[in-house]
């Protein structure tokens, strides 16, 4: 403390000093549990001995008290940090959480169908050739019954009753008929190993331009068994409105990924939606789920609307239907990442968007909004 400051020599060199000229000065610490914190500088330019001891008994009362408000908001100041450390390292950890899940169920359902598709594709290619082989072989035995017959019209007794024994005449018909069945049913399980595959393919380090409808009617084809009637309701109807899309860069194994989950919810909602109802009422409500492609107006955004007409979601649920483990389902039967990993698939991995629209007693709406490019 300096009562006269001009009359120091301690600081007359000072330039501060030189230039300002105070007269009364006081430099005091601010300690708390014997800390230092900081300290106070005061100055009186007008007069000297502006610092007396009641004063200055204040003045140190007050940067005690200043000391511990100093030290109580570091250490909030050090908590709050230390919280948002912890939100973010939470925010980290569910992601790697989301991305591990996905990862594993993707790579599980990805081998489960591909394993099948090529289980598939190894005896239909053997079927699809033996039943090319085995057409011609009956078109050459036919030939020869025919020839056998023009030139041996009249068989022995045992060749007749044979003949009418096995209706020689309807089978000589029906058989090249049964041929060409069996090679159109070859076809369509060649065609749905295809589907399979185009399911359970495998993604690329960068986004493939794709078609999504491809994408979406081979998760059809995998929940197919799901869509048909049994005891409890008859069978959902699918509805498809594509509109004519370009192809889409994106990871088509994940978006398959985010179809498959909201299609399967869509079938547990008019699941539910049916146990309050006899057969016959569900059978009268007719259950259908509607899936809707369309372009943008600027061709830069693709849109898919996957629509059930359940019995909807009140507000308090839809608005939390992507929250990280969140599930209506019972115990055992949700785990609460399907809808919040399907976010983060078409948010943060495809800049897209994906929104949902409820009413009660109308249904629900998924919409898939993805980038062309």
């Amino acid at each position: 403390m300096l009562d006269d400051a001009t009359a120091q020599t301690d600081f007359i060199a000072d330039s501060y000093f030189m230039q300002q000229q105070p007269k009364s000065v006081l430099c005091t610490p601010m300690l708390n549990q014997g800390k230092l914190i900081g300290l106070l500088y005061l100055e009186n330019p007008l007069t000297i001995g502006a610092f007396t001891s009641d004063r200055t008994e204040v003045i140190q009362l007050l940067c005690a008290q200043a000391a511990i408000s100093l030290e109580n908001a570091r250490l909030y100041q050090e908590s709050q940090n230390y919280a948002q450390q912890l939100e973010r390292s939470l925010q980290e950890l569910e992601h790697t959480q989301l991305q591990m899940v996905q990862n594993e169920k993707m790579a599980t359902l990805g081998n489960l169908v591909a394993g099948v598709a090529h289980e598939i594709n190894n005896p239909i290619g053997f079927l699809k050739g033996s039943l090319n082989n085995a057409e011609d072989y009956i078109q050459d035995l036919l030939a020869h019954i025919q020839s056998y017959q023009q030139h041996h019209p009249t068989p022995a007794i045992a060749v007749i009753e044979h003949g009418e024994e096995i209706d020689l005449e309807f089978l000589t018909e029906d058989l090249p008929k049964l041929v060409g069945s069996m090679k159109v049913a070859s076809e369509r399980i060649k065609d749905i190993s295809i589907s399979l595959r185009t399911f359970s393919r495998a993604d690329t380090t960068e986004k493939v331009a794709c078609n999504l409808h491809e994408g979406i009617e081979s998760t059809l084809l995998i929940l197919k068994y799901r869509l048909k009637a049994n005891e409890k309701r008859p069978a959902i109807e699918v509805i498809t409105e594509y509109g004519k899309l370009p192809p889409v860069k994106c990871f088509l194994g994940q978006l398959n990924q985010v179809f498959m989950n909201i299609l399967a919810n869509a079938i547990d909602a008019l699941d539910t939606s049916c146990e309050r109802l006899s057969f016959a009422q569900a059978q009268a409500n007719h259950h259908q789920i509607l899936i809707h492609t369309e372009v943008s107006s600027t061709q830069d955004m693709v849109a898919i609307r996957i629509k059930d007409n359940g019995q909807g979601m009140p507000e308090e649920i839809r608005s939390r239907i992507f929250d990280h483990l969140f599930t209506t389902k019972e115990v055992g039967k949700g785990t609460g990442l399907g809808l919040a990993i399907a976010r983060q698939i078409v948010e943060e991995t495809h800049n897209g968007r994906l929104s949902c629209n409820s009413v009660l007693d109308e249904g629900t709406e998924f919409v898939i909004e993805i980038p062309v490019f």
